[in-house]
């Protein structure tokens, strides 16, 4: 039987154990999208996981959707990020970026060029999004050309060589949560009539165009993919066909030799079965509010090779330690996830 403890293979790493820490957004990066001045703290506090996948960043000026997120596509975010990864590699750890492109979750306010949000379709979520200017709509997006998609999947293969040279030992695309590649896959959100849009095939032809010029561009062992199928947030609904998408997705990317897949559980476990019999390289995946009796579960199971948990390492960067000693848990202060200082970001205590 695995155990959770026990060393696994990630592309050509060998990682410790099978813990990873899941990427959170957490708002404290500087206003031109370079990390903060407590980033390489925090990611390196929590160095003892087998593999730390950074909060979501953006490939490009268009890509990002919240306040203060950090990017990873000009100089002054690579020497940011060369900070936090030299700080997490010092304490014996890894950790890939995690590349997000929000899409239509964002608005004008928070971005550099406070232009419009772009998406596969001019369809708005129906939700608000906090700005420096407090809650406000986010407005309908503007819908992406051909050429525009074409330049996407550039800067994503972009932000994955500079991720690389800022020291990332991987790099995660984002393909969950209802950001832009989501919102390819879902039905609600793309009504597009052309070769991104309709089938199957088209729907998912923005993710495989990415993951392939990524994994050209770096290596598919350095090039992980994260999804959340089924997920019916902020407008997404993929449809009824939704596991069939996966199922495709999956074969198409197999092909590639991808270091890993990251589901983020939203119920179905006959696609978690699927995935395991099907996908060839690494599996992790993240059950939210995953108690902690049940950590190690799935990995000692068979079903997974990695197990991924935000909460409980975002208040326990020691979290292994207390799970060897039996010792108590903090718990996690919603109030100081986003924005702010050392908070509720680098001073939850340790053992120690």
């Amino acid at each position: 039987m695995t155990d959770i403890w026990q060393p696994v293979t990630l592309g050509k790493a060998t990682l410790p154990n099978r813990f990873v820490m899941a990427p959170m957004t957490r708002s404290r990066a500087q206003f031109d999208g370079t990390p903060g001045p407590l980033a390489a703290e925090y990611y390196a506090q929590r160095a003892s996981v087998g593999l730390i996948i950074a909060e979501g960043t953006q490939p490009s000026a268009d890509g990002q959707g919240y306040l203060m997120t950090p990017g990873i596509y000009t100089k002054e975010h690579i020497e940011g990020w060369k900070k936090v990864t030299s700080a997490v590699h010092a304490k014996g750890g890894h950790i890939y970026i995690q590349l997000m492109h929000a899409g239509r979750m964002s608005h004008p306010d928070n971005t550099p060029h406070h232009r419009q949000p772009v998406a596969p379709s001019a369809i708005a979520p129906g939700t608000g999004m906090f700005t420096a200017k407090g809650m406000q709509d986010i407005p309908t997006p503007r819908a992406l050309s051909i050429e525009e998609i074409r330049q996407t999947v550039q800067d994503f293969r972009h932000a994955a060589k500079c991720a690389i040279e800022a020291g990332a030992d991987g790099v995660e695309i984002h393909a969950a949560n209802a950001y832009l590649i989501q919102q390819f896959f879902a039905p609600s959100a793309n009504t597009r009539t052309d070769e991104y849009g309709g089938s199957i095939e088209n729907r998912a032809r923005f993710a495989i165009e990415i993951a392939t010029a990524i994994a050209e561009e770096i290596g598919a062992d350095r090039t992980g993919i994260r999804f959340a199928p089924g997920t019916t947030l902020w407008g997404i609904n993929e449809g009824p066909d939704y596991a069939d998408l996966y199922h495709y997705l999956i074969e198409k990317l197999n092909k590639l030799n991808l270091s890993y897949v990251h589901i983020m559980h939203q119920g179905n476990e006959e696609l978690l079965a699927y995935v395991r019999k099907n996908w060839a390289g690494t599996f992790i995946l993240n059950r939210p509010g995953h108690p902690r009796e049940e950590i190690g579960k799935d990995v000692a199971s068979g079903l997974v090779d990695m197990e991924a948990y935000g909460q409980l390492i975002l208040a326990n960067p020691d979290l292994l330690a207390r799970l060897k000693a039996n010792a108590p848990l903090n718990q996690a202060d919603h109030a100081t996830y986003y924005g702010g200082a050392e908070k509720g970001y680098t001073d939850y205590p340790t053992l120690s």
